[in-house]
């Protein structure tokens, strides 16, 4: 076992997070499939792929809340199952379908988790002051969850990844039902934490959003990395949305079939 990393320091090595040979299956269903990936360190990493891809899966794998049947991932070189407590101290995540303690309010809730953390009450003080300002929620910090819209829900989800300082993140649909003046200043917050040193991993349907936020880029097919690299690599001169649908095959429906609909 690798000894807990001081504050500030880190194990050596260039990969944030790299996982190696996953495999899950629910069933007869095989949701992940031998799948390995490495995210560069300093990188703000784009998964995509379509709806049951596995993106959900692998990241829950990733950073352990799902043990896979087969496989490891290590966190800046700290194997997350072998190495529990080194890896998710590194590690910040938002989940997705995040469940948080419908009763508590905002500024409860961090305070609840800061002192899980065992950190100090006062570092705990200032940062969730913080965060709730950054995020537009410092009006609600004193509103109880179950009164939270989903898009508050989301913002306060990131605010307690990002309280205890991690190294990693990893969110998954960390954009969805955010309004847009939410959606820039969560933007801005990702892109002062990787040029700060940190390293950003992020799960989302928005082509455009992924091609102009993201330096790296993973595209997953039925459980497996069909492409892998920088945004430019990943492209190949196209758009985005035209390299996901030439990689991943044309799935759109066929209105045609949709006989009822038409005068």
């Amino acid at each position: 076992m690798h000894p807990l990393p001081e504050t500030g320091q880190l194990p050596p090595g260039p990969m944030a997070l790299q996982v190696e040979h996953l495999c899950m299956a629910f069933g007869a269903k095989v949701a992940v499939n031998d799948l390995s990936l490495a995210v560069p360190s300093g990188s703000l990493f784009g998964l995509v792929g379509p709806n049951g891809a596995g993106k959900t899966t692998t990241l829950s794998m990733a950073v352990g809340l799902l043990r896979p049947h087969y496989g490891r991932s290590l966190v800046y070189g700290y194997d997350v199952w072998n190495d529990p407590v080194a890896a998710k101290s590194l590690l910040g995540v938002l989940p997705d379908g995040l469940a948080l303690p419908a009763q508590f309010t905002g500024h409860e809730l961090l305070t609840y988790f800061g002192r899980l953390r065992g950190m100090p009450e006062d570092v705990i003080a200032s940062r969730r002051d913080e965060l709730l300002a950054a995020l537009d929620l410092a009006d609600a910090g004193g509103t109880v969850i179950a009164d939270y819209s989903a898009g508050m829900t989301k913002k306060i989800g990131l605010a307690s990844a990002l309280l205890h300082g991690p190294r990693l993140l990893v969110l998954d649909e960390p954009f969805e039902a955010v309004d847009p003046i939410s959606s820039a200043g969560i933007r801005s917050i990702l892109l002062s934490f990787v040029h700060s040193g940190g390293s950003v991993i992020l799960s989302s349907h928005v082509m455009a959003l992924v091609e102009q936020l993201c330096t790296h880029i993973g595209v997953i097919a039925d459980g497996r990395v069909v492409a892998s690299g920088t945004v430019d690599e990943v492209r190949a001169g196209n758009t985005l949305d035209e390299a996901f649908v030439r990689l991943v095959g044309s799935r759109s429906p066929n209105p045609d079939g949709l006989s009822w609909m038409r005068a």
